[in-house]
């Protein structure tokens, strides 16, 4: 009979070592009443394992002259048995790959991702406490360093150490796996059983050809090699860990993304099977990385450029205080605000939306809205001439594309030139600062205030760039003092996930509910209302629509 041969399971090369619980069937043997070591790999009659074909009587597994009764060997049945064991364990290490690497592909943000990746490597490399730190080889960013089970005051402590002397600093800056000339700060050899220099040990054959980079560096004793800088063992006895084991993460196309390390709480260091392990999640691990790496990069990039786009402050005029908050969908949308000074003391306030998402749309809403701020300096009184400029504008420039947009013009403070007369005895009247604003398929405003909480009823109008002209007259409304003017763009409405008018029932309800001690503080109605109606947050990875919610208090 011969040795039945050991099948291949995907992504398990059967060379590897079996699993800890599978009994080596081919280790030595001390035959019954020999000395242990001695041969027993071929009977009297010379087949091997001590196993013949038939006893004379014509029983299976009878060697020529045993007794009668004596138990036949039966070692092709324990080989059997080890190799069923074997691949039971790689099944068993199959499945817990497949877990894991499925819990790393349900992660949305590089954040959650890295997080994922130092739990899961935790697990199969036995260790309890580790740090990632991404660092693309490009220099593009973002770097940073998640730690598990550290803090940021013990991964500062290990940020003091010399980089030279850290395992995944010197992967990242991709040095040699051995020493060369005076070089005593290399990395690992190729071997595991010989250790470097600097007592790390990388996985591999060794051979005598040129260096590499670094691929991983196990320092499985680090308070009891004495050729480790002091300051690592100094730090590794403050935070009470005595090994470590650090991988690279490579993936296209950004090359060397990173490196993770973990940390033991007694000398120890991986078996040749959890390195195998955790090298093929890592694999995956490393790609997945690399295509959140991509999105969020070009998330920040529009990010950054409506940032720029946007005010980078709201302006102070006398008797008005303003407040905003505003976020961007992850695909980054084309809603947009401003508010500016105009000559006199007089105020202007625009909010609006482009069609479409991307950098493309957030381009058009930076040519948009630096467009409506010239045409507001020059006739901002207004409001129509203004949005019938844009209008124009839009159509002979960009005719694909539409816009929502609402503009306000504020008249300067009584007293002040060009505003509304003082009373006699130096009063000002609360009523009469006027405000004249125009909307092109813009939502509605809402003022706020003790005495009515209500939607300022605007005329009916296409977007711009829906008519071949548009016009349509403007609305005056005169703020007392202590009212709060609320723009906003219809990314509120719709992260509700309600109907229209049920969301803009909701937005009146959390306009009248805010408190009444809070409504003086526009900072405190625009927290009060995003609370109320996206009890998620404004940052929700789960929604693409983009949220601008702009107030305007007047003063008494």
């Amino acid at each position: 009979m011969t040795t039945p041969h050991v099948p291949k399971v995907a992504g398990i090369e059967p060379v590897l070592p079996a699993p800890a619980h599978t009994v080596d069937p081919h280790g030595p043997k001390a035959p019954p009443g020999g000395a242990a070591g001695a041969p027993s790999d071929a009977s009297s009659d010379g087949s091997p394992d001590g196993l013949s074909g038939t006893s004379a009587d014509g029983s299976p597994g009878a060697a020529p002259g045993s007794a009668p009764g004596t138990v036949p060997d039966i070692s092709v049945v324990d080989q059997l048995a080890a190799v069923q064991d074997r691949l039971s364990g790689w099944i068993s290490d199959l499945s817990t790959l497949h877990d894991l690497t499925e819990r790393l592909a349900r992660t949305r943000t590089l954040e959650d991702a890295l997080h994922e990746l130092l739990r899961a490597g935790a697990s199969l490399v036995g260790a309890r406490r580790g740090l990632v730190v991404l660092a693309p080889s490009d220099g593009l960013g973002p770097e940073t360093t998640v730690g598990l089970g550290l803090g940021h005051a013990e991964i500062g402590h290990i940020e003091t150490v010399p980089r030279r002397a850290l395992s995944y600093a010197r992967i990242l800056d991709g040095l040699p796996e051995r020493a060369t000339g005076d070089d005593t700060r290399s990395g690992p050899l190729d071997d595991a059983r010989h250790p470097t220099r600097d007592g790390g040990r990388a996985a591999g054959p060794r051979d005598d050809g040129p260096a590499g980079p670094c691929t991983e560096i196990a320092e499985p004793d680090i308070p009891g090699e004495k050729d480790l800088d002091p300051r690592l063992r100094e730090v590794a006895a403050r935070l009470g860990y005595a090994a470590s084991y650090a991988v690279p993460l490579c993936a296209e196309p950004f090359g060397r993304t990173g490196a993770a390390v973990w940390l033991y709480d007694e000398p120890a260091e991986p078996t040749a099977r959890q390195r195998h392990l955790v090298g093929l999640y890592r694999t995956h691990a490393a790609e997945h990385l690399a295509r959140l790496l991509e999105l969020h990069r070009s998330r920040r990039a529009a990010e950054t450029l409506r940032e720029e786009l946007l005010p980078h402050r709201l302006p102070r005029i006398p008797g008005v205080r303003l407040a905003v908050r505003h976020s961007t969908g992850p695909r980054g949308g084309g809603d947009w605000y401003d508010a500016l000074p105009l000559p006199d003391g007089a105020l202007g306030l625009a909010i609006g939306s482009v069609t479409g998402s991307g950098p493309s749309a957030v381009a058009a809403m930076g040519r948009l809205r630096a467009s409506l701020r010239a045409y507001a300096v020059m006739e901002g009184e207004d409001p129509v001439a203004v949005l019938s400029d844009l209008e124009l504008l839009l159509r002979l420039t960009e005719p694909a594309r539409s816009a929502t947009a609402l503009f306000a013009y504020t008249e300067p403070p009584p007293g002040a030139p060009g505003g509304p007369p003082v009373l006699p005895g130096g009063i000002a009247d609360p009523f009469a600062r006027k405000l004249l604003l125009a909307g092109a398929g813009h939502c509605p405003p809402l003022i706020l205030g003790d005495l009515r909480t209500e939607f300022v009823e605007t005329s009916l109008s296409a977007p711009l760039g829906m008519l071949a002209c548009w016009e349509a007259p403007s609305v005056e409304i005169e703020p007392a003092g202590g009212e709060t003017l609320l723009l906003y763009s219809d990314g509120l409405l719709h992260r509700t996930g309600e109907p229209m008018d049920r969301a803009f029932t909701r937005l009146h309800a959390a306009a009248a509910g805010v408190p009444r001690a809070s409504r003086h503080d526009p900072e405190a109605v625009v927290d009060h209302i995003v609370r109320t109606m996206l009890p998620q947050g404004l940052d929700d990875p789960s929604s693409e629509e983009d949220v601008v919610l702009l107030a305007a208090y007047f003063e008494e």
